[in-house]
């Protein structure tokens, strides 16, 4: 009996005990960022998923899956857990956006959230397990994660309102708490294991803002400020994500305290830095600190109301039915929290583990319920920023006609190109294509294989690849020479901003990748090499 009303305690969803703290309006709060936060992210893709997996794509899925199948054999489902399985053609791709964009909006309006949110988990999964290169970022294991454990936080019905009647589970609610503690301390952890002297030095924010994968023209105007600003923004980072966090596991006042400190850093970030819908979900989770008791002191009461009544009305026919089928319903409650009570425990042991291996490598416990778990990336280890990026490289595409003689740069939607032009905000929306080419101008380029692939696919023409960039400077046909050059830019001064209008000052550091053409047979070839055969950052 004891155990019963343990798992009780810990998985139904039950209204709040009298006296005892209710999260009905951080839930509802939450679940409606996260459906926007999930709209932004299946948004983004409509526009760029052909070109980076489609079938002119740069890493068509389904030479993938050819791939994962012969290597994996029988396990391949395991180990790439998508629906594309079932079909990787253009409408295959365009389908899993639009179905996870239609479930996001019913997410959003609060329409069936529980199935909406299945649907919205399994389209993401699905294209963050086939998308190879393009889907390597901590926000993705985030997304999965926090959506994973909503489908559990989230009321059931059709239409339920506030959901009174069906309180969180305290599991759910601790797991999505969780999450939001790892996100920060994980990345306090490996600031300070990392061996950077940058964040020693309180020297981390220096260069930050112009260093970024897509920064912002206010993050310009932040990198204008004196080192003792910058120091001082280093410590309170520090300071945030090694002790503050763990206010969450201290009384009520505490935690309230420490939603608004970490909300007005994620506001910072936001306006700053373009790191598409992570520091949005960060924010959204930030809102499970507070409770019903403080969200009515700013809650109008004709919304408390209105989310009260709609419940009551949804809960009263199961408050009214009978006797017949009881021992039905009791089955089915009852095998609903084991599958809860497993997935959650499973989460919770595996997402413990990596924490605690961040502090202890060498703790004696069990790998593989979280090696299990990898290709679904629910159960990850964050370290957002541990080593800082010190320089600014950028890689330009640039197509020849005459042989070599002149070049004609590709333009950019998003990435740093034209010194004039000043860094737009474009967070929550993800572009895929150019984080990546950021990504990929710290290393050599034989370490970005999407690079050369790109150059082959502007070679033929591909108007999906085209599409992932501003214009095509060869409107009629393709050019005939490809290359790929590397540049380091540089926010400008007060000065020659003043002066130039400039945002930027940038200088040619040569050829980052092969030159390639097209020969008449279709076939590439290597016409010239970076100096020493690759770029070195």
């Amino acid at each position: 009996m004891d155990l019963r009303r343990t798992i009780r305690w810990l998985l139904a969803s039950e209204p709040a005990a009298p006296g005892h703290a209710s999260y009905l309006w951080p839930r509802w709060i939450f679940l409606r960022a996260l459906g926007l936060i999930y709209f932004s992210a299946f948004y983004s893709l409509v526009f760029q998923i052909q070109g980076l997996m489609g079938p002119q794509g740069i890493f068509p899925v389904k030479e993938y899956l050819e791939a994962v199948t012969s290597y994996a054999g029988h396990t391949r489902f395991w180990f790439a857990p998508t629906l594309l399985w079932l079909g990787s053609g253009e409408r295959a791709l365009n389908l899993l956006c639009w179905a996870g964009m239609a479930a996001a909006v019913l997410v959003v309006v609060n329409v069936w959230p529980r199935g909406a949110l299945l649907v919205c988990f399994l389209a993401f999964l699905s294209f963050v397990a086939a998308a190879q290169d393009f889907s390597g970022y901590q926000s993705d294991d985030m997304l999965l994660c926090a959506g994973l454990v909503a489908m559990f936080f989230a009321p059931p019905g059709l239409w339920p309102g506030l959901g009174a009647s069906r309180a969180p589970s305290r599991a759910s609610l601790f797991l999505l708490q969780w999450l939001w503690f790892r996100i920060y301390f994980e990345s306090g952890i490996a600031k300070i294991r990392g061996g950077d002297p940058q964040w020693r030095n309180l020297t981390a924010m220096d260069q930050y803002y112009q260093n970024g994968p897509l920064p912002t023209w206010l993050g310009w105007y932040a990198q204008q400020l004196p080192h003792g600003i910058h120091a001082a923004t280093a410590f309170v980072t520090l300071l945030v994500e090694v002790v503050l966090v763990w206010m969450m596991f201290l009384p009520r006042r505490f935690r309230i305290i420490c939603f608004w400190i970490v909300s007005v850093l994620e506001i910072g970030i936001i306006l700053t830095a373009n790191y598409t819908f992570l520091n949005y979900l960060v924010l959204a989770l930030g809102f499970l600190l507070l409770d019903d008791g403080f969200i009515a002191r700013v809650v109008p009461a004709r919304w408390r109301q209105g989310g009260s009544e709609s419940a009551t009305t949804v809960a009263a026919p199961d408050a009214a039915s009978g006797k017949r089928g009881t021992r039905l319903r009791n089955v089915v409650s009852w095998a609903g929290l084991g599958f809860a009570g497993v997935i959650l425990g499973w989460l919770f042991y595996a997402t413990t583990a990596l924490l605690l291996w961040m502090v202890i490598p060498e703790l004696p416990l069990p790998r593989s319920p979280v090696v299990a778990l990898e290709p679904f990336r629910v159960a990850s280890r964050f370290g957002l920023f541990g080593i800082m990026t010190r320089n600014r490289y950028e890689i330009e595409f640039q197509g020849s006609n005459d042989e070599g003689k002149t070049w004609t740069a590709y333009p950019f939607r998003y990435k740093p190109q034209d010194p004039q032009k000043a860094p737009g905000i474009y967070a929550p929306y993800q572009p895929r294509f150019d984080w990546n080419l950021w990504f990929a101008s710290l290393g050599a380029w034989r370490e970005s294989p999407m690079v050369l692939r790109t150059e082959e696919r502007l070679l033929e023409g591909s108007p999906a690849v085209l599409s992932l960039f501003a214009g095509n400077p060869f409107p009629s046909k393709p050019p005939r020479r490809v290359r790929a050059v590397i540049w380091q830019y540089w926010f400008t001064d007060r000065t020659t901003k003043h002066a130039t209008g400039a945002w930027w000052r940038r200088e040619s550091l040569g050829l980052y990748a092969p030159e390639v053409e097209r020969g008449p047979d279709g076939r590439f070839g290597i016409v010239n090499l970076p100096e020493g055969e690759k770029w070195q950052p």
